[in-house]
Parts: C-alpha cells; structure tokens; sequence
C-alpha cells in the first residue's frame, strides 16, 4: 500500500503541488524564525562576552537611594578613592572606571547622525599601557584634554569628519565644539544598532553624566594567575552593599546572554504566532486537495476496497500519501527559511543596523521542528478524508465518481457552528461589559470560537450569500456570470473551506487596521483639540531628559511669547506616589486645552494643585481638599486642591502643580518636553527661530503640531505594515488556495467543460466562468472576514474607550474598500492558470473524459 500511495503521489503531482507549496511557506516561515533568532542570539551573546574579555569583576553603582524619612543614602556613584582601593589590591592589574549617557553628533548639515536612542556618550580611560582596551583607534588617539572627543568610525564616516575637525556634540544641554582627537572602532551594541558613541575625557564625562570624582562603573583586570572569584570576595567589602553591584565578568556575560535569550524569545515567539497563523490556513488548502483527489479517485480506490484491500488500508495508503507530501514539503521549507534568515539579516542591514558577525545557527532542534511541523500539519489536514475514504463501501463507490455529503452531516455542522458561533457571540459581549484586560482575555477567546464557527457555518452561508449576487452577475457577465455563481455554490463545503482561508486573514487584518486607525484618530483628535502650543521641543532620542536651561534660554529669546516646561516628577501622600507635571502657570492655559470642571487653574500661581477627574474621583478629592505630602527630597508639604480638570492622558499627569515647587525638591528634574508659542503663531520662520535660540542643535527636535500627530500616525502605520507583512504569508498561502480549488475543479469538471464548449460556450467565456468564480469565492471570504474583523475591532476599542478620552470607532472606508479591491484581484489572478487550462481543453477529448 506504500508503493501504492508513492505511485499515487507521482502520478498526482502537478495538483499536489499547491499543497506542497502552501506547506513549504509555513514550514520556511518557523524555520526561517529559528534559524535567526537562533543565529543573533549566538552573535549577541559573543559580542557580549568580547566586551568582556579581559574583565575579571565589574562593579555596577546604581546611585543614591531613599531612605525612611526621604533623605538620600549613599553615594552618587562609585568614588575615585574606591576606585583606588580596588586597584591597591593584591591580583589587579588595573582598573577602568566608566561613565556613560546620551550625546548626539550632528553632521555637516546640522543633523543628528544616527537614531537617537542609541547614541551614547562615555568616557576614555587609558591604563597602565595608555590605551583603553575597548577601543581600537584607526586614525589619532583618546581624547586626553577637555575640549577634545573621539568618534567611532561608522559615525566619522558619515558626518565626513577627519581628525582635527570641529565636531558639534550635544547631550541634554547646550550643543559644543570639540576637536576630533581620533577614530576608533568598536563592538559597542549602540553602534552595531546604528548609533554613534563619543568619548569624553574622563572628568569632561564625569561632569555631563554623574558628578566629578565618580564613576557608575569599574572594570577590573585581573593579574596572570589570579582568581576572579577571589578578586570579587575581596572587592566586595570595599563596597556600599546596598547602591552597588560586583559580579565577575564571566558571570556578568552569562547574565547578559540571558537577558538576550529572554529579549529575543518574545520576538521568536510572535513570529511563530503569526506562523502558525500561515499553517492554519494551510491546512484548509491541504484539507480541500485530499478531499477532491479522494473524490475524484473514488473509483480507483474502491476497486483497491473490491481486490481485497480493507478500510484501514485504504485509509493509511490516503496518509501514506500525506506523509511524503509532509516530509518532501519539509524538507524544502526548512531550506527555504534557512535562506529567509539570510534575507532578513540582510534587509536588516540596509537600514543601518550591523548585526554581529558570525555563521547562521542552524540547531537540530530546528530541523527536528521543521520535519514534525510539515509533516504534522500535512497528516492532520488529511486524517478526515483519509477517515472518509476507509467508509466507502466498494460497490457504491464504484458506480459513482462523485458522493455528495448526506444531510444528516451537514445539519449536524450546522447545529455545531450555530452552537458555536452563539458561545463566541456571547464571550465578546461578555468581554465589551467587563472591559480591561479580563474583558479582552474573553474577547481574544470569543474570537477563536467565532474563527471556527465561520468556518463550520461557511457551507450552510455560502449558498445564500453567493445567490443573492447571482441575478448582478448573470445581468452584467452573461451566461458566464450565472454557471460562475452556480459552480460556486455546486459543493458548498469547497467553496467554505477555500473562503475560510482568506477570510480568517481579512479577519485579522481587518481587525488591526480598525482598531490603529481608531487609535490614531484619537491621538490626533487629542493633538487638534487639546494641544494649543505652537511647538514642542524635546530630546530626539524621545526619552532623554531636557537641560532646564532650555526653558530659561526661550524665554529669553525675543520673538518667543510663551514658553512652559512640561516637568515630570511625583509626590508622596502616605505611602502613595503620586505622578505629577510640573508648568508655568501663568501660560500653561496658553499651551494646552485644559477642560476646567471645578476651581481655577489661576490658583496654580498660588502654589495650588490642580487633579485630574479620574484621580480626584477615587482619591475623593475637591477644590479646597488639602494634600499631606513628602516630595522627592524628603521634605513634607501640603497642598491644596486648587481646580480639577478632565484627564489629559498623554499630555498632563493626574496631579499639576507650578513648577518651582517641584524644581526646589528636585536636584536633577526629568524635563521630556517644552512647549513654545512665538509671535504671529507657527510658521517656518517661527521654528527657525526655536532652533537658532537652541544653537542648532542636533540632540534636540522642534516639532510643529503637524509633526507631533505625523510621528504617531507614522508609529502606528509602521506597526501596521509590519503586522501587514506577518500576515502576508497566510494571504500568500489563502490565494494558493484558491489557485488549488480552481484547478482541482476545473480538472474533475473536463466532461462539462467540454459540453459546454460544443454548445457554443467559447473560450474567452470559458475563462470568464473561471475567473468569476474565483472572484465570487475571493469576495465571499473576503465580505465575511472584514465583517467579523470590524466587530471584534469594536469589540476590543470598547474596552479601551474609558482609558483613551475622546474614543470613538473610526471605520477606514479606504482601506476596506482596498482590502476587498485586492480580494477581487486575487480571484482574478488566482483564476490565470486554471482558466488558461479550461480554455484549451480539447472539446472532443473533454466530452470522452469520465
């Protein structure tokens, strides 16, 4: 029966080959995510452990802590005189002490060089040979004196500085010139990503990024033959416990090359979600192409049945089958993602991001999971026509080439996915009352039981559906147009099982697009309606923290009429912290829109507080409530309730205050943002006059309103073409599908298609049947999938309506109408070849085919 199934897969194999297709993407697709997150978890891991080689312990400091009454404990850092301790030691070679933040190099233009959040500024530290051993100079030396910097190489190159140029050089603060010392390369993963890295003097460093004298890192080398771990109990009792951290370099390697395992299995873990999404649908491609082999074969097998062959043989030979398509599409998926994984790594470097050297990873693991995945997936699509084979009765089969399902299993499909498509009903509105994220939880799972019952309950829809557009097509196409929604309808299971694959797709992307858009609307709803600055001003990294002499130098700038520092800080009440935004008071009011319900905001100028809605609400606060509060240095306070406002979540935090209230408990205030109005309202000239007031700085970025909502609109547009491009390979497989089906049908229907040409049927309305029913099935799917995809998008932005103000859902008429435009398309393209083929059926040779 083996040979048997081999014959039958060789005989077979032009329409097994969508099959073979559909699983050698989704195998590619898990593969290929193996290989390369397998392959840059090794190559982060070895650059990890090289930044170390050499460091026999590294001390971490982690800063100044609060104790009880608020006052802070410790040190800033680790000391110069701890430094010398360590280094006095017997085993120690020599000690670098490190310190390290944000600085931004602007190019010849002005421009930052590199992205901004991974652009780092540390310090040189030579040793006892003069060299510093992280860095390997290519051109000049370390920077030794104040005004002096050195450049990684990647970043020399691209702002086409030589060694002795002026180099611009910002971090939170006021942009300076240094002069380019030297050029070093380095295996810095900052830079690797595509950032730049600066190196300071070590008191210039020290200055810019902790406090002079201190360092927030040691890296210690260790003497020919002495023990680091010996070195580390040694060190140990030379440190504050309770702000530092000593570790040896090895164990500090392994704990990084964990946090990369850790960092890179979420994203291993999407990719394989959005795979397993692509075999899904693949197996409703492998489902439909057993199916119509068995049927058309059921005359063949059953003379197997009449020759002695019992039902669990014929039903084996039918998996039999499956397996070699299984194994054969494995095989050449798991060569297919190893080829995906060097594609992804180049794609990745023509954007800018280096990616540590190294050969690819390929585990056994992962050609073990390829072989399972292909030929798992193959074998399960086909155990119920394998199962379905085993009860052909020899003699029935054999005086009939074609057994339509009995009514008793098609209601009892019926009731099953009614059943189903009711409980998935009920757990999304379950879901919508209970909001938060039990609420999605029930949502997420009402989703995959409405996923099934579609998929159950497409037979019994199809026919009503598909007959409603019967009488557009027959009137607009012809005779083609009412045999295309015939055909269609003639085996409602196919027709289900080819749509669902397509509609599960647009279900998923229909869902996303809505619910970005809606999100998108809301933000921008937020930035026209709340938002009244002309310009927000703010580190280009996103999450740097402004110098406060940025605020001090625009209000001083003539031409800039108001100007309020947008501070976060907190306060505590109790054992509470409360988060807390830090204005001028007197032009916040000009700044954003803020929805007064009580009090005034004037009462900020007091020295009052103003409350959010919400927060008032739970905390039972009012206008003349007192707050008991200790603020970040340890000093107690009251405050009073001066005014509650409407939640501006995104733009204030649940508690307001002037800010020279929070700046006096402050030592180093975050300032993510200032926003800005000047004279005659926002314009070119009006930005430029920002900028120039900054220095031109390249750390720092002047963003109109225009650009504010373009930055969010953009986020989520690049989400959404990334989750476009993860579903594709299930869209791919779902026009595989249906290229399948038409094939398949076009092939078990060459007696008909004869007919019909030699009742004068000609070829050109042949190929339009062909076509229209394809995009008859194509659009089905398509109607059902946007459908179910904006209900759940409803579904889901109900529950984060009470989170977001102003939410309302936003349906992207353009996008649908492109999604459905594209579906068409597919059934068009999808239809080429099996219509191409019916066209050319030789009328005779057709009409003799049994």
């Amino acid at each position: 029966m083996f040979r048997t199934a081999l014959r039958n897969v060789l005989a077979h194999k032009a329409r097994l080959l969508m099959t073979v297709l559909a699983v050698t993407l989704g195998v590619a697709f898990v593969s290929g995510t193996l290989v390369f997150t397998d392959t840059l978890k090794k190559s982060l891991s070895s650059q990890s452990a090289k930044s170390y080689d050499g460091v026999a312990v590294s001390v971490t400091a982690y800063g100044q802590t609060r104790g009880d009454n608020g006052e802070k404990e410790g040190e800033p850092g680790l000391s110069q005189a701890t430094l010398d301790k360590v280094k006095a030691l017997n085993g120690v070679d020599s000690v670098s002490g490190r310190v390290s933040g944000f600085a931004g190099v602007g190019d010849e233009n002005g421009k930052l060089i590199g992205a901004g959040w991974s652009n780092k500024g540390s310090n040189y530290t030579p040793v006892k040979d003069g060299k510093d051993p992280r860095y390997a100079f290519a051109q000049g030396a370390g920077p030794v004196k104040a005004d002096e910097v050195a450049l990684d190489k990647a970043t020399a190159d691209k702002g086409k500085y030589q060694v002795g140029d002026k180099v611009r050089v910002a971090t939170n603060g006021p942009v300076k010139e240094y002069a380019l010392a030297g050029v070093f390369t380095t295996e810095d993963g900052a830079v690797q990503a595509g950032g730049s890295l600066v190196l300071f003097d070590t008191k210039v460093a020290q200055e810019l990024y902790l406090k002079p004298g201190y360092f927030s890192e040691l890296s210690v080398a260790a003497k020919s033959g002495a023990s680091a771990d010996q070195l580390l109990a040694e060190i140990k009792p030379l440190l504050d416990s309770k702000n530092t951290k000593a570790q040896t370099g090895a164990a500090l390697a392994a704990e990084q090359a964990k946090d990369i395992e850790k960092g890179l299995s979420q994203m291993s873990t999407m990719l394989l979600v959005f795979a397993g999404i692509s075999l899904f649908v693949g197996i409703f491609l492998i489902y439909n192409t057993f199916t119509m082999l068995v049927t058309q074969r059921t005359k063949e097998l059953a003379l197997l049945r009449a020759v002695g062959a019992n039902r669990g043989q014929v039903m084996r030979s039918v998996l039999a089958e499956a397996l070699v398509v299984g194994i054969l599409s494995a095989v050449v998926g798991l060569l297919g993602g190893i080829g995906l994984a060097i594609g992804i790594r180049s794609l990745i470097g023509s954007f800018g991001a280096k990616l540590p050297g190294g050969g690819l990873v390929i585990a056994p693991g992962t050609i073990v999971a390829a072989l399972v995945v292909g030929v798992l997936v193959t074998t399960v699509a086909a155990v119920l026509p394998a199962w379905r084979t085993g009860r052909i009765a020899p003699v029935a089969a054999m005086g009939s080439a074609h057994l339509p399902a009995s009514s008793k299993s098609l209601v009892l499909r019926n009731v099953i996915g009614s059943v189903l498509g009711l409980l998935a009903v009920g757990l999304v509105l379950l879901g919508v009352s209970q909001g938060g994220d039990e609420g999605r939880m029930l949502i997420g799972a009402g989703a995959f039981f409405m996923l099934i019952g579609m998929i159950v309950l497409l037979p019994l829809l199809s026919r009503p559906v598909i007959g409603a557009v019967r009488p557009l097509l027959q009137k607009v196409f012809g005779v083609p147009g009412k045999l295309a929604a015939q055909n269609a309808v003639r085996n409602p299971r196919r027709t289900a099982v080819t749509a669902a694959s397509l509609a599960i797709g647009l279900t998923l992307v229909t869902t996303l697009s809505v619910l970005g858009i809606t999100v998108g609307k809301v933000v921008d709803r937020m930035s026209t309606e709340k938002l009244r600055a002309d310009y927000k001003v703010s580190m280009s990294d996103d999450m740097g923290s402004l110098d406060k002499s940025v605020a001090e130098t625009l209000a001083k700038t003539p031409g800039i009429k108001a100007v309020s520092p947008q501070a976060a800080g907190y306060f505590k009440v109790g054992e509470d912290f409360r988060s807390a935004s830090g204005v001028t008071p007197s032009t916040i009011g000009q700044m954003l829109n803020i929805e007064v319900t009580s009090g005034s905001l004037d009462s900020l100028g007091k020295g009052e507080v103003a409350v959010a809605e919400k927060a008032a609400k739970k905390q039972n606060l009012a206008v003349g409530s007192t707050l008991q509060v200790m603020f970040d240095d340890g000093q107690k306070g009251s405050l009073k309730v001066g005014a509650v406002y409407k939640d501006m979540e995104g733009l204030l935090s649940p508690y307001v205050l002037d800010n020279k209230i929070l700046s006096e408990h402050s030592e180093d205030q975050y300032i993510p943002e200032v926003y800005v109005n000047v004279d005659g309202g926002a314009s070119k000239a009006g930005q430029q006059k920002v900028v120039d007031a900054l220095g031109k700085n390249p750390a720092i970025t002047v963003a109109t309103q225009q650009d504010m909502r373009n930055e969010m609109g953009g986020m989520i547009n690049t989400m959404l073409n990334i989750m476009y491009g993860l579903l594709g390979m299930a869209l791919i497989i779902s026009v595989l599908g249906v290229v399948n089906t038409l094939a398949m049908s076009v092939f078990e229907r060459t007696q008909e298609i004869g007919m019909l040409r030699a009742i004068g049927l000609d070829r050109s309305r042949v190929k339009n049947m062909i076509r229209l029913e394809a995009v008859v099935i194509s659009l089905f799917g398509a109607v059902l999938g946007v459908a179910i995809g904006i209900f759940l998008a409803w579904a889901v932005g109900s529950t984060l309506a009470k989170s977001m103000p102003n939410y309302e859902l936003v349906l992207p008429y353009d996008r649908i109408g492109v999604f459905l435009l594209l579906a068409a398309v597919v059934g068009v393209l999808a239809a080429m070849w099996p219509a191409r083929s019916a066209a050319r059926l030789n009328m005779l040779t057709a009409i003799k085919t049994e």
